[in-house]
């Protein structure tokens, strides 16, 4: 059999060079589309589930958060196990499923099982799946930061969006920010506003997490004495501020064979508008917001946070790009890097995004290593059958078996992909 196909080789040698030549054309063009990544994600088949109960213990969260999802996850088709974990106000339950399991339709039991369990959490908790992704899916990290912490060494332009002369930081919707809260807010606020969701439009990019700054958060803060002295309770606060924050619709109007939309706009859009909310009235005297707040009355605050984010000893935001399952993390950290170049030209003045981690830089070594590797591989194995054979020719087509070997491998690997 061996000698009736070299015997047909030799005769047809030039039909055998033409086959050649064509397998490694489309071992070529294949070995390109092949997926590549560095790490292999041996990740199981997972869901998880997030809640937030702030004012709850951990002995609590684990009693009324954590047992109840938990409980209503058992007997979901494909289920292998449960595992969770609760802390000081948040509980997270990790749902694991057989490899066979398609993850849309996974998610999909969990959160039909989870409103049906709803009714038995405490009020206020409300339950989050986490993303479509593992623990490896985190592609690409960078960090949104002043280019001149506190103005050292920047050109101040009053009047102007950028530093100003007097050390403060002037946004373009022409608010200024003089404290290290404020300027960390504002970092926070250009993650979540600006760079978020357009990384989020990204092909094969689940989610965006970030870390550090703070979330904008407006503060009311009554004196107690004042509120008892007006006969008022902290209640009271709280529904005046939520009744004062809504806009509402009131159908339509005809005349003269027109419809005109009537709205009522009642969001609160500056500080002042809440100082100017009425709490109630003493002998039609109307009691203002402004009248029961304390010495630092009403204004910009942060959340209470449990990390932060530096570098060099200054507050920044740590934002991360987080892979879809499944997906090519070498594409996917490419069109994110690709993307914050056009997102870092919409940012307001004196802030920029740098980049932190690159998946891509991480592969694009791998392939380097596996390449030098092969070259000096192959090189070997024509020197040591040269010196076997004594023929350039027969050591340099015997040689070739390793390079065309691996194009096939390649067009295998995509097809069965």
């Amino acid at each position: 059999m061996l000698e009736s196909l070299l015997h047909f080789s030799i005769k047809n040698r030039w039909l055998i060079v033409v086959l050649t030549a064509v397998v490694a054309s489309v071992g070529l063009f294949q070995l390109q589309r092949l997926p590549i990544d560095a790490v292999p994600d041996i990740t199981n088949n997972q869901v998880q589930v997030n809640a937030v109960a702030p004012s709850l213990s951990p002995f609590e969260v684990e009693k009324q958060v954590t047992f109840p999802m938990e409980n209503a996850l058992a007997g979901i088709p494909g289920l292998e196990s449960t595992r969770s974990l609760s802390r000081n106000g948040f509980a997270q339950v990790t749902a694991v499923f057989e490899d066979g399991v398609d993850i849309y339709f996974a998610r999909q039991q969990v959160g039909e099982r989870l409103r049906e369990a709803s009714g038995s959490l405490p009020p206020g908790v409300e339950t989050i799946m986490g993303p479509i992704a593992t623990g490896l899916g985190e592609v690409y990290m960078y960090t949104v930061e002043y280019e001149h912490p506190h103005g050292k060494g920047a050109v101040a332009r009053d009047g102007a969006p950028g530093w100003q002369s007097d050390g403060a930081y002037l946004t373009p919707e022409n608010t200024r920010l003089t404290t290290d809260v404020e300027l960390a807010a504002y970092l926070r606020e250009v993650q979540d506003w600006i760079i978020r969701p357009q990384l989020k439009s990204v092909k094969d990019v689940a989610g965006v997490d970030a870390i550090g700054g703070y979330v904008k958060q407006y503060h009311v803060q009554p004196d107690p004495m004042k509120l008892v002295s007006y006969g008022l309770t902290f209640a009271d606060v709280v529904e005046a501020l939520e009744k004062n924050n809504v806009s509402t619709g009131a159908g339509y109007v005809e005349h003269k064979g027109e419809s005109y939309l009537v709205r009522a706009t009642g969001r609160i859009e500056a500080i002042d508008e809440i100082e100017t909310i009425v709490i109630g009235t003493r002998n039609g005297v109307p009691i203002y917001v402004r009248d029961v707040v304390g010495p630092d009355g009403v204004g910009v605050g942060r959340e209470l946070r449990t990390g932060s984010a530096s570098e060099n000893g200054e507050d920044v935001v740590v934002g991360t790009a987080v892979m879809l399952i499944g997906a090519n993390s070498r594409t996917v950290a490419a069109a994110v890097d690709a993307k914050m170049g056009e997102i870092q030209r919409s940012l307001p003045d004196g802030i920029r995004a740098k980049t932190v981690l690159n998946r891509t830089k991480l592969v694009d070594a791998t392939i380097a290593t596996v390449e030098k590797n092969l070259v000096e591989g192959a090189i070997l194995v024509i020197v040591v059958l040269l010196v076997m054979l004594g023929n350039w020719r027969a050591a340099l087509i015997c040689a070739l078996a390793i390079p065309l070997s691996m194009l096939m491998t390649a067009t295998g690997m995509v097809q069965g992909e």
